[in-house]
Formats: C-alpha cells, structure tokens, sequence
C-alpha cells in the first residue's frame, strides 16, 4: 500500500497481500507522462546490512538484500505476477511433462549478456549446474531448484532446456521466477564463487537491466543502464535513468536524513519507528512479505527445550499482542501461523487460539517438574536453574532488540532467565553450525510456502528447531509433488496446525518491507516480494 507523507501515520491491515499488488502500481501519486525526462541518477539507500561480507551472489546468499539489489542483473526464466500465476521472461513458452518429472522451456533467442556472450539452452545448464555443485556450498538456491530430487538440465538445442526431477515438483516455476535461479555468463561462473560472492564490476555479469559498474563494500554498489536491453518481464526495454546508485546506510536514521535532504530519491529497510521523520511529501510504500513471519526457532534437540511442555510454556509465557504492538506503533500485525497472510495455504483458523496465559504457562512448567525457585526467582529443577539462551545475529534493528527485553521480562515473571547473545556472523555459525543454542530468530521470505520444507524437514537446511518428524517430512514431500493447488495448501494446513501443537517455532510478527519514495520519482513498481523494481522509473523534469 501507498500514500503520502503527509497521512503522517502507516497503516497496515491484514486485509494487504503481496499477491494483491500490482507491477503497474506505481510507488507514487504523481501522473505518468509529460512531466519527466530520460536519464538521471537515483541513488536508493538501504540498510544493506552484510552485502559486503560475501553476500552478493543469491546463488549463495540466503540474505533477501542479496536478491534485492542483485535483481538489477539476474534475469530470470519466468515472471511471477501479482496474481500468483507466472508469465514469460527469459523463456518465451514452457511445458510439464504428464507426470511432472520434466519443465521444457523454450528461450528467447535474442538475449546478451553485459559481456556479449550470448543467451542458451547452454546458460541454463551451466548455472544449475554450478547451483547445485557441492563446491559451490549453495543452500536454498540448491533447495529450491529441487534438493535431491534435482536430477539435471539437459540442452535439447541451442534455445531449449529440460529441466528434469526424480519427482514432481510443483514449486520450481515460482522457484525459476526469483533472482537466487537467475543467470550469471560463462565468464561470471569461470571467475568462481568467492568471487562472485565477493561481488565486483567485470565479475558479477547477467543480463538484467542494469550492470554491475562498481562496488565499494560497506559504502555503494553502482549499476549503469543496460543499452542493449529489450527482454523485460513485461515488455520493458532499457531503463530511463542512466544509473542506479544504491548506498549502504545501516542506520535508518541516517537514511531519512538522506532522503529528507534530497541526496536519495527513495530509502529502504526503514523500521516503522522512522516513518515518523519522512519529510511530507514523499510517499510511504509498505508491502507486506509473503513467507515465513518473523519467529523464534525453539531447539527441541537440544537442552530444556527438548521437552514440549517448557517450549509450550514459553510460547504462553510471552505477550506476543503488547509487545508487538507497542514496540511497532501497531504498524505490523501479530502473526498467529508459521506462513504470513499473504502465502499460499496461510491457514486463518489459527488466529487468535492462543492468547497470553502465564498461570497456564506456569502449570506447565510445574507438570514438567520445575517446581522450586532459585535466590535470583527462577525456577530450579534438580539443582539446574531453567535457562535458555538465544543468539542473535547483528546488526539487530532496534524494535527486535526491544522484543528481546521484553520477552525477558516476561518469561523472568514465569521463573524461566532467558539470555539473548547478540553475536557477529562469525560467533554465531560457531554455535548456528553445531546447533549448540536454545533459540534464534529470523524471518524467511519466499512466494511459495514450499520454504517451509528448509525449516521443518529433517534434511532442512535452515532447521533451526531441529525438527525430524517422519510425519513432517511426509507433509513436505507431498505438497512440493502435488501439482493441485487445494491438495498443496492443505498440506500446508495440516503443517501450520502440527506447529501450533508442537511449538517448534513460535511466530512473532508479520513482517512489511518500507520504503519511502521522493515525489521526483516516478513509475516505480514492486515485485510480489514487494522488492523495489526500476525498470520504468523517471525523474521529474
């Protein structure tokens, strides 16, 4: 949704999905036509947190910044719409084989990539292939293209490929759609994956739009007009303005300041607390992210947590309702499912069944034998005080910070000492790895509710709970081969309510993307994610 500045307040309703906008929606209220001109900069602030630690292949990268800014070069195979539904992009036409083992997709045979090298069956085979090389070490591009059920691309001719699985598998076209399956030249992949993760002008090359002209890590990445481009997922040709400036700017603050001052055209990342000190006249663009709600994964192998009744009582132990929408201004809506609303499959009979209860919290903990309290207040049980710990990765934005303090204090009310690690990526795998923590938190954005299949499955490779269910992993299974859509989303339905029963992972809030946009731009528009999209923008003469 969008509006002016000058509304002074962002509103949000659950009644907002992602699959409700449009790519024509523009991200501001000025009239299209007579009022602008070619060329011109845009510089784009955003948090860009980590993008200079290795983070700029999606590829590799299960960072959404990593697609965000990198969609500027990676194209690919297909466009997901508002809708849901997907339309021709790199591929003019595909089919699926009767038993869904085999995509056969026909190629535009007019696409270059930055450095010439042409477009081919031969491109696509050699990025999937790259994707799912074990040296390549990708996690969800390598889930997404299929995991073990992948069994190869196969170049039928120069401008047709067959992408073949060992089962069906329904979330590939939506997995096609998206940046983490775009496509990098020959010369890119031959530069090798530190490189491309390293991210540099001559190293990083697609086909997209834009090209990667600089990168100073920490500071700005630069891309420059694609002359040569005419292969738009909706028609577009070259970009109006001649270069995309995108500065890393971690605190929001300093990236208001940037727009209110002129020196950014549009902002992203902003935290609901910053929407307060957008200038009048620019205009709040927020998109509700389709996938995985921001959440605390509860370690049920390990430590206290293993026992269901103590993840239960934290999950009743927290006052998820105040402290969301105290600490949010009431901006961002409480999530009640492990899918956001605007998911395939989001299952609404789970909203509101289960409420702050901390004499039913307490109950629990006394049935699970912690029944004796410490000198500090907290509960005791064979002479172990009931402590878990959560790591945290930084930077943490300030509101999830907040939410770490208050939980704290509520569950210090219950008898259980929570202790929040805040720790650099480097600390945090050394714990992440071996899955040596009771529990972290993150949210995980993705059109497909297949996302859940790296949380919730035994070979997961984001199953931070350590989840291993034979019933789990049938659910999974079954919904990324059912090519029904009221078949999938019940699979969906029946894995939500499983999660509400085990507390493997305790959803906190429904995360939006927010951004603010000058009003001297315009034609902005959003991807389904609600990911800024560049292709059609103008400034204002």
């Amino acid at each position: 949704m969008s509006f002016r500045r000058a509304r002074r307040a962002l509103l949000l309703t659950a009644a907002v999905s992602v699959f409700g906008l449009t790519l024509s929606a523009c991200a501001t209220d000025a009239p299209a036509g007579g009022n602008t001109a070619e060329g011109g900069e845009v510089v784009w602030a955003i948090e860009g947190a980590n993008l200079s630690d290795s983070h700029m292949d999606p590829h590799t990268s299960q960072m959404d910044v990593s697609s965000m800014v990198q969609r500027q070069i990676l194209d690919s195979l297909v466009w997901q719409n508002a809708d849901g539904s997907f339309s021709p992009w790199l591929a003019k036409e595909w089919t699926v084989s009767e038993d869904g083992l085999t995509y056969t997709f026909t190629l535009r045979d007019d696409v270059t990539f930055h450095d010439g090298e042409k477009f081919t069956a031969e491109s696509v085979k050699a990025n999937f292939e790259h994707i799912v090389d074990p040296e390549t070490k990708s996690a969800q591009a390598a889930s997404m293209i299929g995991g073990e059920w992948y069994a190869g691309t196969e170049v039928i001719d120069e401008y047709t490929v067959e992408v073949k699985f060992t089962q069906p598998y329904a979330p590939f076209l939506s997995a096609a759609s998206t940046p983490l399956l775009g496509f990098y030249s020959t010369k890119a992949l031959e530069a090798g994956t530190e490189k491309l993760k390293a991210g540099a002008p001559g190293v990083n090359i697609g086909t997209g739009p834009f090209v990667l002209s600089e990168f100073i890590p920490n500071q700005e990445i630069v891309y420059t007009r694609n002359d040569d481009y005419k292969w738009g997922p909706q028609g577009q040709e070259a970009p109006s303005i001649d270069t995309l400036r995108v500065a890393l700017v971690l605190e929001s603050s300093v990236r208001t300041g940037m727009l209110n001052s002129g020196e950014a055209q549009l902002v992203s990342d902003l935290p609901p607390s910053a929407v307060g000190s957008v200038d009048e006249g620019a205009t709040i663009e927020s998109k509700p992210v389709p996938g995985l709600p921001y959440s605390l994964y509860l370690n049920e192998k390990y430590g206290v947590l293993a026992d269901q009744k103590v993840r239960q009582a934290i999950s009743l132990g927290i006052d998820i309702d105040t402290a969301v929408d105290t600490i949010f201004d009431g901006q961002f809506e409480r999530a009640w499912s492990i899918l956001s609303p605007s998911s395939p499959g989001y299952d609404a009979s789970l909203e509101s069944t289960w409420a702050f209860d901390p004499a039913a919290a307490e109950a629990l903990l006394d049935e699970a034998g912690w029944t004796t309290l410490d000198a500090d207040g907290y509960r005791t049980k064979d002479g172990k005080r009931l402590s878990v710990r959560w790591i945290a990765w930084t930077p943490i934005a300030d509101e999830n910070k907040a939410l770490g303090v208050a939980f704290q204090a509520d569950l210090k009310k219950i008898g259980v000492e929570l202790i929040r690690e805040e720790l650099e990526p480097a600390a945090y795998n050394e714990q992440y790895g071996p899955k040596t923590f009771d529990i972290t938190d993150w949210s995980f954005s993705g059109p497909d509710s297949d996302l859940l299949r790296s949380h919730l499955h035994t070979d997961g490779f984001q199953n931070a709970s350590q989840v291993s269910n034979p019933e789990v992993d049938a659910l999974l299974e079954k919904a990324i081969a059912s090519s029904d859509t009221d078949e999938r989303n019940g699979y969906y339905t029946a894995l939500q309510q499983w999660n509400a029963a085990d507390n493997a992972i305790i959803p906190i809030y429904v995360p939006a993307l927010i951004s603010a946009v000058d009003g001297s731009v315009d034609g902005l528009a959003f991807d389904v994610y609600g990911r800024p999209l560049f292709y059609d923008v103008k400034l204002d003469k």
